[in-house]
């Protein structure tokens, strides 16, 4: 679907001029179905043996009819109704007309004139300052087949994989709110986010299942009027976003000047050379002969069913951050950390209900932000080892674990310094951590009589840093303890390990 934006033929440059890049986004997801959009085949493609997941209505053969999924239009009206769009009565679909050959049919079943979703905005955060983007739709169409193209000792070929033909698709469309690749990339992340979160979609962008164009224009600072557009496609990660958009304002920039002017094109990005360059010229919404599809009902969306959908919405990642502020006293980094996922967000407050009933921790009022300081440290650690998106659920952790670990270390158990032992242990094994300390020997070394001993022997075998210490370098202590420490196997109290020694070496 084209970006609305109103497009007048950007002039010649004037000496001078600083121009504004504005920008308008179209993003594609793909919508957690079980089955395609308009037929009964399964809709995971991704490690499918190619044109294995196919049948009549995907292959586009002649007199098979098309049968909507409920399923993906109630996840684009639950989409639309997270970002506060109107929600009309009643919806249509659309066939859109190009001679594509990844497109089995020769058109797209799309929607036009009469979308699923109208107007909507979100909120998204640039540097710590809030800005909004509005949206002009969504609406929701089917998936195209895959082309994939090789050039090896067999020559130069394009083979096409149809597993992909007919996965549901929903389009948002942006106005043209955004004036930099920073702000365009902030927005794709707090869609992303969105959409995990409310369950449309699992948007992999690595595995085509969020996708976008930018149309990409400038126009002389203080003007309203629009420059003309040029789409750049064939952008996978955030990171080509962000490229892609700034070369094309660089290009454009340039062009305008040096006094000429710009063309209303489609471009693609390159990655290797970061640039973008023509792929072909910009069709309008007429060049696709858009007609109402003869073969589906238009849709009759009454209040009700609305409001239904609109009562299952979960808490979305602004609010549900706030409360996290509120509720548990995090602070905003931690809060934005924790509820970056829904999973996250929910692995992290079952872990505070546990903690709250455990003696030594559960009776302290800053309990929550002792599990935040687990969650965004050690546990992010081991997390990240997996992959940015990994989660407790693909570890042998549970929030269980974490719970039971922080109260050890809270009554005392265990050290800080043990407890990080433990958790590695835990992670690899699933043991619980009481049972990792019993069976490894590594609760805490209470006795006096061994701290002193310890103490002694490390006073001892370090004769230059307890000089240092006597001749009032105070870091000395801080090595001395470490080395304590160490021979206690980190099972010792730093604090009161410092004690000790400040009392052998002081008196």
């Amino acid at each position: 679907m084209e970006c609305p934006i109103p497009v007048t033929t950007t002039g010649p440059a004037v000496p001078g001029t600083a121009y504004e890049p504005v920008i308008g986004l179209e993003v594609h997801a793909q919508l957690a179905t079980r089955s395609k959009m308009f037929c009964g085949c399964s809709r995971d493609y991704w490690d499918a043996a190619p044109n294995s997941h196919v049948c009549p209505v995907c292959l586009g053969m002649p007199g098979v009819l098309p049968v909507i999924n409920s399923r993906a239009v109630e996840l684009t009206v639950l989409t639309g109704l997270a970002m506060g769009c109107t929600i009309p009565p009643r919806a249509k679909f659309d066939r859109k007309n190009y001679p594509y050959p990844d497109l089995m049919k020769g058109y797209q079943i799309s929607q036009y004139d009469e979308p699923l979703c109208v107007g909507g905005a979100l909120e998204v955060d640039v540097d710590g300052e809030p800005r909004t983007v509005h949206l002009e739709r969504i609406h929701l169409e089917e998936d195209t087949a895959r082309l994939l193209h090789r050039d090896d000792e067999n020559g130069a070929r394009s083979l096409l994989d149809v597993n992909r033909a007919g996965v549901p698709l929903m389009e948002i469309v942006t106005r043209p709110d955004m004036h930099s690749a920073q702000q365009a990339v902030a927005f794709l992340r707090a869609l992303r986010q969105l959409l995990r979160y409310i369950g449309a979609s699992d948007a992999d962008m690595e595995k085509g299942s969020f996708r976008c164009d930018a149309n990409v224009s400038l126009r002389p600072r203080g003007e309203r009027a629009l420059g003309t557009k040029v789409e750049v496609k064939n952008m996978n990660s955030f990171r080509a976003v962000g490229r892609a958009i700034e070369s094309e304002i660089r290009r454009q920039r340039a062009a305008l000047e040096a006094g000429e002017r710009i063309v209303q094109e489609t471009r693609g990005y390159l990655e290797a050379s970061g640039e973008t360059a023509p792929q072909r010229s910009k069709e309008e919404a007429h060049d696709y002969r858009y007609f109402p599809e003869p073969d589906l009902p238009p849709l009759l969306l009454d209040e009700g069913r609305v409001g239904k959908l609109g009562a299952v919405l979960a808490e979305l990642p602004g609010a549900r951050r706030r409360r996290f502020e509120q509720e548990y006293g995090l602070t905003p980094d931690e809060a934005r950390t924790l509820t970056e996922s829904r999973e996250r967000a929910d692995d992290y407050e079952r872990t505070v209900h546990l903690a709250s009933g455990l003696s030594g921790i559960g009776d302290r009022d800053d309990y929550p932000r002792t599990v935040a300081h687990w969650f965004t440290g050690d546990v992010a650690r081991l997390l990240n080892t997996l992959g940015s998106d990994a989660e407790l659920r693909d570890t042998q952790l549970t929030p269980g674990h974490v719970a039971e670990l922080a109260g050890l270390v809270a009554e005392g158990t265990i050290t800080a310094t043990t407890a990080k032992q433990v958790l590695d242990i835990a992670f690899e094994s699933g043991e619980l951590p009481q049972s990792i300390v019993q069976s490894h020997g590594l609760a805490q070394v209470r006795d006096e009589g061994e701290i002193d001993r310890l103490a002694r022997e490390v006073i001892q075998a370090q004769p230059k840093a307890v000089a240092d210490y006597l001749g009032g370098k105070e870091s000395a202590i801080g090595f001395l303890v470490g080395q304590l420490m160490r021979q206690a196997r980190g099972r010792a109290d730093p604090q009161n390990a410092a004690r000790v020694l400040r009392r052998h070496l002081d008196g």
